[in-house]
């Protein structure tokens, strides 16, 4: 039996952001980790943009308060641009409208459009809105360096550790996971795709997490070079989005497939579907897929992140539902979430941000 102050389950970037903040704090921490390694799921399929504007408001909140942590040496700018048709002008103008997508973006004719992305389509794109902070992140450096964090700080990442059993007693929460045995007052679910599968076998009342499949696929770039400096470019209802990168284009069809908890992986369908979107809106042969991929985005019924304890399960907390933007809100995510379990001030760049808005208790 291992005693400790709280109990992570899953080492994926939620659990990992979470641990090392409350590590940071002194509290004495153990990750369970069912896979062989962390990071097998979602956290090693993300598509790995840091994007202000992206998500609702919440999730708008959460990215700017991550920024800069990010900053230490996890990214690298990247141009993005959210472009329409002329049939989502309308919608378009909608979100560029927004406070805080307007002071983090800027729009851009059609024409300016063609100009940093020249394989758009002239007759498809009549605007696009051009984000002013937008980066690649290099999602497994992040990743490392939290799980190093934690074992510096005298915590320990488990793999091989799947949830068997929780059980609380006296105020101890008493986990049964790869054949050993933890105790901590405090639970932390961090099981992203499996966090109401976790619930279930701590006898906590699930909340309607939904897993999502998002499929990515790889294809050559076009040979001529037009665009090897291409920007991440956004449908501006989301229907896709592809990004030029060592001379391949990664494209998505912005799928969200209902999914049981699984190691997911790419549907046919979804791949030509990604391929013939990219290609209405960009001059994009292809002549061959180099590689695909799927992961699971996981999403709470209103698709807003949920943080904080279970109202009718003791020492349980939620840190699930992150949706697509668990990479780019992780540090708020983690640092809020530990200040939220220890009852400290949250951290800075969260202050105005109403806790009541994650927590599971607006759920009923």
């Amino acid at each position: 039996m291992q005693d400790c102050d709280v109990i992570v389950i899953g080492a994926g970037m939620a659990g990992a952001s979470i641990a090392t903040e409350l590590a940071a704090r002194q509290a004495r921490v153990i990750v369970l980790e069912m896979e062989d390694a962390p990071g097998r799921h979602t956290t090693g399929r993300s598509a790995a943009l840091f994007s202000e504007i992206y998500g609702n408001a919440v999730i708008r909140a959460l990215t700017r308060a991550s920024r800069p942590r990010l900053a230490e040496g996890f990214m690298t700018p990247r141009d993005c641009l959210h472009i329409a048709s002329a049939e989502q002008l309308e919608r378009l103008e909608a979100y560029a409208a927004l406070p805080d997508v307007a002071g983090a973006s800027r729009r851009v004719s059609a024409a300016e459009a063609i100009a940093l992305c020249p394989i758009l389509r002239p007759d498809y794109v009549a605007g696009a809105l051009a984000e002013l902070n937008a980066y690649d992140i290099d999602v497994d450096a992040l990743h490392q360096a939290y799980l190093r964090q934690i074992r510096s700080l005298g915590g320990a990442v488990i793999c091989d550790a799947r949830l068997e059993r929780a059980e609380r007693t006296d105020g101890v929460w008493t986990v049964t996971a790869g054949g050993a045995a933890y105790r901590a007052p405090i639970l932390v679910n961090a099981a992203g795709a499996w966090g109401d599968v976790v619930a279930a076998l701590a006898g906590v009342a699930p909340l309607g997490l939904a897993p999502k499949r998002r499929t990515i696929a790889i294809v050559p770039a076009p040979k001529d070079g037009r665009c090897d400096d291409s920007p991440f470019v956004v449908d501006v209802d989301e229907q896709f989005y592809f990004k030029a990168e060592a001379g391949r284009i990664m494209i998505s069809p912005a799928d969200e497939t209902p999914s049981d908890p699984c190691d997911a992986a790419p549907d046919e369908l979804d791949v030509a579907i990604a391929i013939d979107r990219a290609q209405a809106a960009a001059d994009l042969p292809v002549t061959r897929v180099l590689s695909s991929w799927a992961g699971l985005r996981t999403f709470a019924p209103d698709r807003t992140p949920v943080l904080g304890f279970d109202a009718a399960a003791a020492g349980f907390f939620w840190c699930v539902g992150q949706g697509g933007y668990g990479i780019q809100t992780a540090p708020a995510m983690g640092g809020l979430g530990a200040a939220l379990v220890l009852g400290a001030a949250p951290p800075a760049g969260l202050e105005d941000l109403d806790p009541a808005l994650l927590s599971p208790a607006r759920f009923g």
